[in-house]
Formats: structure tokens, sequence, C-alpha cells
């Protein structure tokens, strides 16, 4: 290889690992508590943080801004426990990270070779004849065709031909892994993700199973679709590890790959129709594998590459990798208008803060750069 051809590979292996690690030679890991920084310090304007967290604030609740690891901006009580409902289903996509890192299941599995008796009861759904279609994959984005309640629901459609947002099919892929891997769900998050993490257990808790019985085959049976309760502190470490594609202090807790394809969408997936429109848009166009993303620019003016997290009461872990940006709320929700686009709610929260991190923020640069402008709303 010659000087100056090796020079280039340097360069964008250099590049690689800058962005990989926020932009800091020496990432800041909250290792036991956040380094904390004032806004300008990493480069965010903070007036639009102010408005972030006002708005924020019309519901109450805890905030925190993570910028290069280190605690830019908060508000509310960061060791307050919330009700995060969906947004407990990317914790489970991260114990469908570990399955996969582990060799436990593929995503195109057959869901029924690591669980006979999926989708039933209620009986009527193997009528069908569609139960032994389902995917791994189906189950993570919302394509196996389940009805939306997290107990035993019917098949809607055929797998792979809708999206149907389903606590349902989430919990029955809760049970997959379960089945996977012989143990409760919340022992093995534990040991391999939230302990590495510094997330204690006065941080986060999972609740019985709300809809269906307690053990699995001997087993505690868990829910993706809700039940995880925690603080922005934990929400916000758990954001890091995916911001910085699975990797934590030197160790790859998550198939770095396997982060990629979650934050954005799967192909096949956009297009497909979408029950109850008037509730979730266009959503097939903007899921991935149990995250919320922005891939079809929905939202105008915010980074195509962010994804997040999204719970009921506007439960949030919001992850921006071109800004280096994780943001974590919890509280109650926030007012929608009627007839709104579902997306709406969001913008007065995710734009300041865009605007907050962006480079004409900290280098007075032009930001539309390094944002990909959507289509706009619907």
């Amino acid at each position: 290889m010659n000087a100056r051809r090796h020079t280039s590979w340097l360069t964008l292996a250099l590049g690689i690992k800058f962005l990989l690690q926020g932009g800091d030679s020496d990432p800041a890991w909250p290792l036991p508590k956040w380094s904390r920084a004032r806004p300008r310090d990493v480069g965010m304007d903070e007036s639009q943080l102010v408005a972030a967290r006002d708005y924020a604030l019309t519901g109450g609740g805890s905030g925190c801004v993570i910028r290069q690891g280190k605690l830019a901006f908060t508000w509310g009580d960061p060791q307050q426990r919330y009700d995060l409902k969906s947004t407990t289903k990317s914790f489970g996509a991260a114990a469908l990270g570990l399955a996969v890192l582990d060799g436990k299941v593929r995503l195109s599995d057959r869901a029924r070779a690591h669980h006979p008796m999926l989708g039933t009861p209620p009986d009527g759904s193997a009528d069908t004849g569609w139960l032994d279609e389902i995917t791994i994959l189906h189950l993570a984005t919302h394509t196996a065709g389940f009805d939306k309640p997290g107990g035993y629901v019917p098949l809607l459609f055929r797998p792979g031909t809708a999206w149907a947002y389903s606590d349902g099919g989430a919990n029955w892929l809760a049970e997959c892994l379960t089945l996977a891997y012989r143990s409760d769900l919340d022992e093995l998050l534990f040991e391999r993700i939230f302990g590495p993490l510094g997330i204690q257990r006065t941080d986060l808790v999972w609740r019985k199973n709300q809809y269906r019985p307690d053990l699995l085959d001997g087993l505690k049976r868990r829910e993706f679709g809700a039940g995880i309760s925690a603080n922005v502190d934990a929400m916000a470490r758990f954001g890091l590890l995916w911001l910085r594609g699975g990797q934590w202090n030197g160790a790859q807790l998550l198939p770095r790959g396997f982060v990629q394809q979650a934050s954005t969408t799967v192909p096949g997936v956009p297009g497909l129709p979408v029950r109850k429109p008037d509730e979730y848009g266009s959503a097939a166009d903007h899921y991935g594998l149990l995250w919320w993303n922005n891939a079809d620019g929905t939202l105008q003016g915010v980074p195509r590459d962010t994804y997040w997290a999204w719970g009921l009461y506007e439960s949030l872990i919001v992850v921006m990798p071109t800004l280096d940006v994780v943001v974590a709320r919890a509280g109650q929700s926030w007012k929608r208008t009627a007839g709104a686009d579902h997306y709406e709610v969001l913008k007065p929260f995710f734009r300041p803060i865009v605007g907050a991190a962006s480079p004409k923020s900290a280098s007075g640069k032009d930001p539309s750069r390094s944002l990909t402008p959507g289509p706009g709303t619907r």
C-alpha cells in the first residue's frame, strides 16, 4: 500500500472512530456517575434546551440531555421512577439483540420453532393457518398480525402483509426469548446489560405480568408491550449504549450490526398498509426493531438517523447519532391536537434539542448541512 493510500485509510479509520465515540478520543462514561458539563462546553445552546425543557414540563416529570457522554442539561428528579409503558419495547430490543449475539435466535426464525404454543389461545388463530408463518422479525416489527392488547389476542391478517401496533405480538416475542434462554429476562438483562451500565434495582423495576399467567413453563413471564418503570438516569444510560453502537467502556454488549438494524426501517416493511392510520399515520415507514425512527424524514429538520423509544405519557429515550445526543424524558402526556399527525406532539421537544446541538450552535455554521430535511407532515 502506498503512503498516500495508507494516509487516506488512516484518515477514514480515525474519522469512523471519532463518529462512533461521539467525537471524543477518550469518550466519557457515567461510571459511576455522569460527568457534568455546561451546555456551551459541549457545543449546545442553552436557550434552546430551556425551550425543550419548558415544553416537556407542560406534562411535568423529569428529563436530561446527554452530549459527548456528559450530562449537559437536566430537570426534575433524576431518581424518580416512572411507568414507561411502551418504552419497555425498546428495552425488549436489547434482549433480542443478546439472543442474536448468543445465537439463541435468528430474526428469520419461525417463531413457533422457539415457542410451539405461540398464538394460542385463542384457538381460532390456529384455524387461519398463519401461525407457522410468523417469524421473530414479524414479532419485532408489528407485522405478525396480532391485535393490540397484551393478552391472548387473535390474528388480524397474514404475517408480513400489514403493520399493526401490537402489545400482544411483542409479548409473544418476550416469551420466545424466555424459552430460548430458559431464564427470566429481567435477570438476563440485569446481568448482561443493566448491571454493566450501572443501572441498579432501585433505578429500574419490571412488574409482574399483567396480561398472562406469571409463569411460562416454570419461568418468570415478562412483557415487552409494557411493564418497566425506571428513572431518567437509567433511561439515559440505556440510550448511551445504543448511541455508541452497543459498546460500553470497551465491551461490546450488543452487536453493532443489530443496533444499526434496530434503529432504522426493515426492508419490506415501509409501504405496508397501517391499521388505524388515524392513530399511527404511516408508521410502517418509520419503525425499526422495537424502536421508532425518522428514516422517512417525517420529522422535518431532525436528522434522519434519529430514533427513539416511545411510550404512553411521552416517556422517551431519544438517540441522535449525527449530533452525539441522548435525551431521556418521562412524566405525563403532552397536549395533542385532534386530527394531527401522530408525530406532531414530538416536534416542540425534538426541534429545540436539534437546534441546540446543531453545528450552527457550536461553530456558527449552517446546520442544514448535517440535517436531511423531511417531506413535512401528512
